[in-house]
């Protein structure tokens, strides 16, 4: 089966893993922003989950990245110059 949103042989114009979160880290961000004068306890609530939520985003995009480059250095591009072999794992 192929992937729906990350990038793979089956699925070339996918996106990084750490892109995907960044796009999410994006919107979050947005959202925040557009109710962060709201001073009721629920939206209060909200804000303070989804700023934790943006911590550990932001975590999650430094290893996705590190796992990105660390892949890049040991294996080279995502596919060999044939395309048919993934730099990692099996077909």
């Amino acid at each position: 089966s192929m992937t729906k949103f990350l990038v793979s042989d089956d699925n070339k114009t996918g996106f990084r893993f750490e892109e995907i979160l960044m796009i999410l880290r994006e919107d979050i961000i947005f959202r925040c922003y557009k109710v962060v004068d709201d001073h009721r306890p629920t939206t209060l609530h909200v804000l303070d989950n989804n700023m934790n939520i943006l911590g550990l985003l932001s975590e999650a995009i430094k290893l996705a990245s590190i796992f990105t480059e660390t892949l890049n250095q040991s294996f080279g591009p995502s596919t060999s110059s044939d395309g048919v072999e993934p730099r990692i794992g099996t077909s």
